[in-house]
């Protein structure tokens, strides 16, 4: 019975150093190749043909057979559109720079701030510095009376109603 245990861990140990060899083999391939050999292109397959990476430059570029023979074109580069973009920018903005400013009718000074909205302050008296405070008219005391009235009897109502519902489902 040892020997089978034995047998096994040998068996397992084997295995562990097989895979070990072979990603350390596949490691070494992964490396780029000298100048020397054959290696400058990467090919990986891809569902419309081949992608192929340039290693000495980054190009990456799409390769596919359109029927009249196999052609590749590179694909566009993102961080080079960004740079691209960047500097059509920064050459705009020294354009502008240079022209100086565009504003017209700037002042230097802040206007003052004020609020339209606000309610005058009341005025006081010049004599005994009283403060005037002014009194509602007629006309307002009426209107909010006849609001409060109108609030009063819907109230009373909405109370008659709901005694009504109650009354009838009891």
């Amino acid at each position: 019975m040892r020997s089978a245990t034995s047998s096994t861990a040998s068996w397992f140990s084997a295995a562990v150093i097989a895979v070990a060899v072979a990603a350390g083999g596949s490691l070494v391939a992964a490396q780029s190749a000298p100048e020397s050999e054959n290696g400058r292109y990467t090919m990986t397959p891809t569902p419309d043909g081949v992608l192929r990476l340039d290693t000495r430059t980054g190009v990456v570029s799409t390769c596919s057979n359109n029927g009249a023979g196999w052609a590749c074109y590179a694909v566009p580069d993102e961080r080079s559109a960004l740079d691209a973009e960047i500097g059509r920018l920064q050459a705009e903005l020294e354009k502008l720079k240079a022209a100086g400013p565009t504003v017209s009718g700037k002042i230097e000074d802040a206007l003052p701030k004020s609020d339209s909205l606000k309610k005058a302050e009341p005025k006081a008296a010049e004599n005994d510095r009283k403060i005037e405070v002014p009194l509602p008219s007629d006309q307002d005391v009426d209107r909010v009376v006849s609001f409060l009235e109108r609030a009063w009897r819907r109230l009373i109502e909405m109370a008659n109603r709901v005694e009504k519902d109650l009354s009838g489902k009891i």
